[in-house]
Order: structure tokens, then sequence, then C-alpha cells
């Protein structure tokens, strides 16, 4: 398979699974499967969501990208200033620790620090959810160079370093996956390059062993969030069943979705995706006018990344 599908393949399939988990946004356990006995879901809508509609996930995730393309690289001030554009836009969602970090008024490389600060805890899944296109963009710098970039775009709106390691890790199985090897087996060397402060709980809940029935906080942690995806990716053996696995988890449908769709359409292409889902899948920006974004923007989104080179 050419790298490029791979590409195309993350940037859409994290879109995918986005707009496909988010009508099923803090429900419980089940209710995939209840709704689609079959696994063979459709972008059903609901809960304030338009069928085929993703959410802040994918928008963010836009923002980073055409950043990284319109700056020729890793411009964080601007990254910054263009979240801050779109949550003062009123987007449908926004996670609340990300609201209050864009919205606090503090300069752009201390705003996550004093949130931080003040309330001791800042390990939501929102720098995972966002690291479609970064991934793709910074592959090419090799382990080292995205883990770092994955750091830093995580640390604009997440003061913990645990979300930073947790961003760097997907970055890297992302990295790892568009050269066609085994994403799962790159877990060790992976986890040997993370932060020793963080690298033993990483380790337990990424684990072989390791199921969502384990996890110790929500999934809209930073740690059972990325455990869940790598887990949906471990047990199934395409992208339809492993968004099916990860939906069906219940709670933070549409980031664990997001992550999944991320390393499954890393993992088995653009091809793997299905019509059905990337047929109606469309996404209004916030804060650029009437802006949406459709499967073939992203795409093309998704080729500039993985060439370093502009969209337009």
């Amino acid at each position: 398979m050419r790298t490029i599908d791979r590409a195309v393949g993350a940037v859409v399939g994290s879109a995918v699974g986005d707009a496909l988990g988010a009508p099923f946004e803090f429900g419980l356990p089940g209710a995939y499967r209840e709704r689609f006995p079959d696994g063979t879901g459709e972008m059903c809508g609901g809960g304030g969501w338009d069928p085929g509609e993703a959410t802040d996930d994918t928008q963010m995730a836009v923002l980073v990208g055409e950043s990284l393309l319109d700056r020729g690289g890793l411009d964080l001030p601007d990254v910054f200033a263009r979240f801050r554009v779109w949550a003062a836009a009123e987007p449908k969602d926004i996670g609340l620790q990300t609201e209050d970090v864009l919205m606090s008024g503090d300069l752009w490389d201390r705003a996550a620090a004093l949130h931080f600060q003040v309330n001791g805890r800042a390990a939501g899944n929102g720098s995972l959810m966002r690291a479609s296109t970064s991934a793709v963009y910074f592959a090419a710098e090799g382990r080292d160079g995205t883990m770092a970039a994955a750091r830093r775009i995580a640390a604009l709106t997440h003061g913990d370093g645990a979300a930073w390691e947790g961003t760097a890790i997907l970055h890297e199985l992302v990295r790892v996956s568009l050269l066609g090897e085994d994403p799962l087996a790159a877990l060790p060397a992976t986890l040997a390059a993370i932060a020793p402060a963080h690298r033993d709980r990483w380790s337990k809940v990424l684990a072989p062993d390791w199921h969502p029935d384990d996890a110790t906080e929500f999934n809209g942690a930073v740690w059972p969030c990325l455990a869940s995806a790598v887990w949906a990716l471990r047990t199934t053996d395409s992208f339809e069943t492993a968004l099916s696995a990860a939906i069906d988890l219940g709670g933070d449908t549409d980031t664990v979705a997001a992550v999944t769709g991320l390393l499954a359409g890393t993992v088995h292409g653009a091809p793997a995706i299905p019509a059905r889902w990337t047929a109606p899948l469309h996404l209004p920006l916030p804060g650029h006018g009437d802006r949406v974004l459709r499967t073939e923007d992203l795409v093309v989104l998704a080729i500039a990344l993985a060439a370093g080179r502009p969209s337009t």
C-alpha cells in the first residue's frame, strides 16, 4: 500500500471516527451494537449532531494542519491564535479544560501551565483528538522529531506531562504505521522514548493484556483513551470493526473513535474506509464564516501534509 493512502487514511479515518462516535457520546457501553446489531453502523446523527458531522476533535486537527502548511512548520503562537478564534466562535462542542485555557486571556506559552498550576488536573484526551494532521506532517522527522513536536503542540492546552507523552506515543505509532510497519510491535521502543516519570503508567495501560475494563478513569482521560484505541486496533482486523469496538465502549465515544480511526486508518489505509461513512462526512469550521470541509477537502489536506507543502 502506498504511503499516501495511509496518510489519507490517518486524517480521514480520524474524522470518520469522530463523526461516527459523536451521537453516542457519554452513552452506555453496548449502545452502538444495540443500534447496529450486525456491526455495520451508519452515520446516524443524534445528540445535536447531523449525520456525518465531525466535532471539535476534527476542527482542531484541521486548524493545526492548516497552520503547519501556511507557516511552513510549527508556529506555536499561530496555532494557539487559531484555536482562540475558533473557541471564540462558540463551536457546538469544546472541552471544558481546553475552553478554560483558550479563553483565559493568558499568553500562548503560559495559559496551559497556569491552568494546571491552579487546577492540578490537565490530563484530558483533548491533545490526542487533534493529532491526526500533525502526526502525518511530522512523520518525516523520525521518532525523536515527531514525538518532540507532539509534546509541544499538546502543551498549548494541556499542562500535565501525561498528555504530552500520550500524544508523543500516538505520533510515533502513526509514523511507524505510515512506513507500513506494525505499530503494536513498535510499542516497547516507543515507550522507552518517553519521559521516565510517565513510562511506568503508560507501559501498564498499553500492555498486550490490558482491557478497557481495567481503566481506573473515565475514557475522557488521556490514559484510557489512547489505551482503548490501541486495544481496539489490537483486537480487530479491519477499520470498520476497530471503530465498532471503540464506540461500543461508551463514554467519550467521539474522541476514542477519532483516535482509533487515526490508528486504524493509517494501518488499513484510505481504501478500507467505507464510502457510506465518507460520503456524508462534513466539518463546519467555526470562526471561518460558512466554511464547511468535506471528505475531498480532508484528502487534499492529508496529501499536502504528507508532502510538507501548502494545500492550495
